[in-house]
């Protein structure tokens, strides 16, 4: 439904779910506003807006509209606090990049991250499936704070349980959330031998620390 302002953080897959949803929202003919609390690639195509007439103009036209401050490497950072407060204010839906992963599939979070706005009323923590039985050196990002948090070696494997319990934890995936509602999405579940691991992760995430979650893929041409 209109009116939350959804915080994605995590990693595998982070930022083409979010456009996917904002993709989506748009097709109800909402007003979608897309942007981030610390870096974003900046977006193929003209949806990112820079004025007020920019925005209304992309909404106008059935798009979603990108919200963001110029910065090197081809990336946005965080727009004015006032002109994000305004549109946000406008929008039917707001949807915020709220970490970093540089492009793996899990993480855990940094002492600065992750950067929730007050007016987030929902966060979802994404990962791959990609990373499953696989050495958390390999596939997580903040590999140092990752271990500390599992109490494993960089070598150790990463399963479900280690899956669910880095997603789950207030020092993990659910840092800082508070009182917002709060989802796992297992990207990347693009077989049936993924699709199991991710089923078994999600009943994890629910029988023990009573977390939901979903399944999601992309084709290749839908990736960001």
């Amino acid at each position: 439904e209109k009116g939350h302002i959804i915080s994605l953080v995590g990693g595998g897959g982070k930022t083409t779910l979010m456009y996917a949803m904002a993709a989506h929202c748009v097709r109800k003919n909402w007003h979608v506003l897309v942007t981030t609390t610390t870096h974003i690639m900046r977006p193929p195509g003209a949806v990112w807006a820079q004025t007020d007439a920019e925005l209304f103009r992309l909404w106008e036209h059935g798009s979603y509209a990108v919200a963001g401050t110029a910065a090197p490497g081809g990336k946005l950072t965080a727009p004015p606090q006032k002109q994000l407060e305004h549109w946000m204010q406008l929008a039917d839906i707001v949807l915020i990049e709220a970490d970093g992963s540089r492009r793996m599939p899990c993480k855990a979070p940094a002492a600065h991250e992750p950067v929730l706005l007050p007016e987030s009323d929902i966060v979802l923590a994404v990962a791959g499936l990609s990373a499953l039985g696989r050495p958390l050196a390999e596939v997580c990002f903040r590999l140092d704070a990752a271990c500390v948090l599992l109490g494993v070696p960089p070598e150790a494997s990463l399963t479900p349980e280690r899956l669910a319990k880095l997603l789950a934890s207030g020092a993990g995936g659910r840092k800082n959330v508070g009182t917002r509602a709060f989802y796992v999405i297992l990207n990347q579940a693009d077989d049936a031998p993924r699709r199991a691991a991710g089923e078994r992760t999600l009943t994890i995430l629910k029988e023990i620390y009573n977390v939901s979650g979903f399944l999601t893929h992309f084709e290749e041409g839908e990736r960001a």
